[in-house]
C-alpha cells in the first residue's frame, strides 16, 4: 500500500511539473501561452496605453507571432538587463524587446533573424558640440574624432559596446533617464541610443542638448530564445520570414503608427526606416 502511494505521489508531481515546463521543443507553454519578456519603458515599441496596458510595435510583433502558434501573448514587463537571465531560468519563453543582436549575447541565447534594423544615433551635450564643431549633420568620422569625448551608456546595451569598440572608455548607467539626465547637466558628453530615444530626450531639453542624426550603427534587432530551443526558434523565424506578406503584419504597423513615425522624424518618415537595413 505504501509503495502504491508513493507511486502515485511521484506520478502525480512528475506531471506537475510538466504542467509548468515547455514541451520538446519549447514551443507549447503553460496553459496555452506565450511568454514574451519586453522593458515597458520604450515608446513607441515597448510601453503601457492609458489603461496601464502592455502596447506598441513590440507588442503587436509578439500578438502576430502567438497567433500564428495558436498560443495566448503573455507579456512580461521586466528590466531591459534581466531579459536574458528570465530566458535562462524559464520565467519567459522568448524576447520581443528592440533587442541588438550581438555576439556577447549570442554567447547566451539564440538569436532569429532579423526583424528590424535600428539606426543608432547619438544624444549630445550642447556645450561639448559647440566647443567640437559638431552638429547634427556631422559624420560618424567627426565624432570619433573627438578623442576625450565623455561617452555614457545604458549597462548592457549597445550604448555601451558601440563606443568601447571604437577605444573609448565608456560611463555605464542603470537606465536612460539617468544617462539623460547626465547629458543634459554636461556630465557627459554623448549618449549613443535608439532615434525615439534621443528625439524624445532632446525635445525635453533643446536647450541643452544636440541631435546626431547620421547614423552611427546599423543594429539588427532579433527575437531571442533559450539556447537549444530549436522548435520556437524555426516557428519565429518563419513567422518572421512572412511578416512582409500582403496585408502582413509589417503592412499593419506601417499604418499603424505612421502619425507616431512622422511626429518624431518628419513627414517623410514612415515604418520602413525600421524595417529596412539601409
Amino acid at each position: 500500500m505504501k509503495k502504491f502511494i508513493v507511486v502515485v505521489l511521484a506520478l502525480a508531481l512528475a506531471l506537475s511539473m510538466a504542467a509548468c515546463q515547455k514541451e520538446d521543443g519549447g514551443m507549447t507553454t503553460e496553459k496555452g501561452k506565450l511568454k514574451v519578456g519586453m522593458d515597458l519603458q520604450y515608446p513607441p515599441f515597448e510601453t503601457f496605453d492609458n489603461d496601464n496596458q502592455p502596447t506598441g510595435i513590440s507588442v503587436d510583433v509578439a500578438q502576430g507571432l502567438a497567433d500564428e502558434l495558436g498560443l495566448e501573448l503573455e507579456v512580461v514587463n521586466m528590466d531591459f538587463g534581466s531579459l536574458i537571465t528570465a530566458l535562462e531560468t524559464g520565467r519567459i519563453d522568448i524576447v520581443i524587446a528592440s533587442m541588438s543582436i550581438t555576439e556577447e549575447r549570442e554567447e547566451k541565447v539564440d538569436f532569429t533573424d532579423p526583424y528590424f534594423y535600428f539606426k543608432i544615433i547619438g544624444l549630445m551635450n550642447k556645450e561639448y558640440a559647440d566647443k567640437n564643431g559638431l552638429t547634427g549633420e556631422s559624420s560618424a568620422d567627426d565624432l570619433w574624432a573627438v578623442s576625450d569625448t565623455r561617452f555614457i551608456g545604458i549597462a548592457g546595451q549597445i550604448s555601451v559596446s558601440i563606443p568601447k569598440k571604437y577605444g573609448f572608455t565608456v560611463q555605464e548607467s542603470a537606465d536612460k533617464s539617468a544617462a539623460i539626465t547626465e547629458i543634459t547637466l554636461g556630465r557627459a558628453d554623448v549618449l549613443i541610443i535608439s532615434p525615439e530615444v534621443v528625439v524624445d530626450a532632446h525635445n525635453a531639453n533643446p536647450d541643452t542638448t544636440v541631435i546626431f542624426w547620421n547614423a552611427l550603427d546599423i543594429s539588427p534587432i532579433g527575437m531571442a530564445v533559450a539556447e537549444g530551443n530549436a522548435e520556437l526558434l524555426e516557428a519565429a523565424n518563419d513567422y518572421i520570414a512572412h511578416l512582409n506578406k500582403i496585408d502582413g503584419v509589417y503592412d499593419m504597423l506601417r499604418e499603424k503608427y505612421l502619425e507616431v513615425i512622422q511626429e518624431k522624424f518628419g513627414p517623410d518618415a514612415t515604418m520602413d526606416f525600421y524595417i529596412n537595413e539601409n
